[in-house]
C-alpha cells in the first residue's frame, strides 16, 4: 500500500505543471519523504528480525553464538519496533513538525532559575540522543545563576509529536547548593511546547492587536550583548500571549522570529480550543494541560522521577536529567492514545 502511494506521488512529480503550484509541491515532497522514511524503517525492522532468527537457529546448532549476541539483536529489534509503534500514534496535524520549546522559572529565585538550566540541559541531551538539532531563539539569564526563561527551536521529524508530552509544570525536590544551611527546597519550572508552523499556513494577526517592545539583548550573567535595542517582544492583546526573540543581531530578524513564535502559539491555542470542544461533546474529562504539575524529580531524601499523569516511576534520576526521556514520553503518549 505504501509502495503504491509512493509510486503515485513520484509519478505526479514528473508531470509538466507540477512545480507551478508550490503549495502542492511542499505537500507532495513532505509526504514522499515521510513514506520513504517509513519504508526504510520497515526494511531495517525486517533485517533485525532476520538477524535475531539466524542467531537463534545457530544457537540450537551448538555454535559459538553467545546469549549476549541474541539479547543484543532482540533488544535492537524491540527498540525499533517500539519507535515505529510510537510514530504510528502521532497522528495530529502538526506532530511531524519542528517544536518550539519554552522554559520559565517559577517562584523561588535562584533555585528555580537553576532548575530551568538543568531542564534545558536535559532537553538538549535528549535532542542530541535522537540526532535532532536545536537553535536558541531567546535567552534570559538568571540574576545570580541559572536561567529565568529560554526558548529553543527543536528541529527533527516528529519533534513536536514527542515534546508535546513535556508541556506542563516540572517539580524539583533537592538539597539546594545555594542554601548554606543545607535545607531541602522545592522548585518549579513550566514547559511550553508549540509546533513550528509552515510559512504558507495563514494566521490572521492584525496590526492593532499587537504591541511591539524593543530592548537590549542580554547574555549569560545579564550583560548586554548588543548596544542597540535589537531584542523584540510582541504581545498579542486579545489573548495576552507574549513572544520574544533576542538571538539574532538585527531587530528586523528578531521581530520575524518573534512573529513566527506568536503564530505558532495562536495555532496551538486554536487546536486546543477545538480539542476541548470535541471532548466536551463526548463528555470526556479534560486533562488540565497548562499549569498542571506533570512530573516530579526528587533527589532528597531519596531519588525518584515520577510522572503524575501515567504514574510511571524511574529510580535513576540522573539518567533522566541526562536526556533519557523516551520511556516517559512513550508511556504518556501510549496511555493518551489508548485512554
Amino acid at each position: 500500500m505504501l509502495e503504491a502511494r509512493l509510486e503515485k506521488l513520484e509519478k505526479e512529480m514528473t508531470e509538466p505543471n507540477f512545480w507551478d503550484n508550490q503549495s502542492r509541491v511542499k505537500e507532495v515532497t513532505r509526504e514522499r519523504t515521510n513514506i520513504k522514511e517509513h519504508l526504510n524503517e520497515l526494511d531495517q525492522l525486517k533485517e533485525l528480525q532476520e538477524e535475531a532468527s539466524v542467531l537463534l537457529e545457530l544457537s540450537d546448532e551448538e555454535s559459538e553464538v553467545s546469549l549476549d549476541e541474541i539479547r543484543s539483536a532482540l533488544k535492537n529489534f524491540e527498540k525499533l519496533l517500539s519507535e515505529i509503534r510510537l510514530k504510528n500514534m502521532l497522528k495530529d496535524p502538526y506532530d511531524k513538525n519542528n517544536a518550539i520549546l519554552t522554559l520559565h522559572a517559577g517562584a523561588g529565585g535562584t533555585e528555580s532559575q537553576d532548575w530551568v538550566e538543568m531542564l534545558l540541559r536535559m532537553y538538549v541531551r535528549w535532542v542530541e540522543h535522537r540526532g535532532f538539532d536545536y537553535e536558541t531563539l531567546d535567552y534570559l539569564a538568571g540574576d545570580e545563576a541559572g536561567i529565568k526563561a529560554v526558548t529553543i527551536l527543536v528541529k527533527g521529524m516528529y519533534a513536536f509529536g514527542y515534546l508535546k508530552a513535556e508541556a506542563g509544570v516540572h517539580r524539583l525536590v533537592r538539597v539546594s547548593p545555594f542554601d548554606s544551611s543545607g535545607r531541602r527546597h522545592t522548585s518549579f519550572a513550566s514547559v511550553d511546547v508549540v509546533p513550528e508552523i509552515e510559512d504558507d499556513i495563514e494566521v490572521e494577526i492584525k496590526d492593532d492587536d499587537i504591541k511591539l517592545d524593543t530592548f537590549r539583548a542580554s547574555g549569560a550573567g545579564g550583560q548586554h550583548v548588543n548596544t542597540t535595542d535589537s531584542a523584540v517582544r510582541i504581545t498579542h492583546m486579545p489573548t495576552g500571549m507574549i513572544a520574544q526573540c533576542q538571538n539574532e543581531r538585527s531587530q528586523h530578524k528578531n521581530r520575524e522570529v518573534a512573529m513566527k513564535i506568536l503564530k505558532a502559539k495562536l495555532v496551538a491555542l486554536e487546536e486546543e480550543k477545538q480539542r476541548e470542544e470535541q471532548e466536551s461533546q463526548r463528555g470526556d474529562k479534560k486533562e488540565i494541560a497548562w499549569g498542571s504539575q506533570i512530573r516530579s524529580y526528587v533527589f532528597h531524601p531519596y531519588t525518584l522521577v515520577k510522572d503524575h499523569r501515567t504514574n510511571m516511576e524511574i529510580g535513576n534520576g540522573e539518567k533522566v536529567l541526562d536526556g533519557d526521556l523516551d520511556s516517559l514520553i512513550q508511556e504518556y503518549l501510549r496511555q493518551k492514545m489508548t485512554g
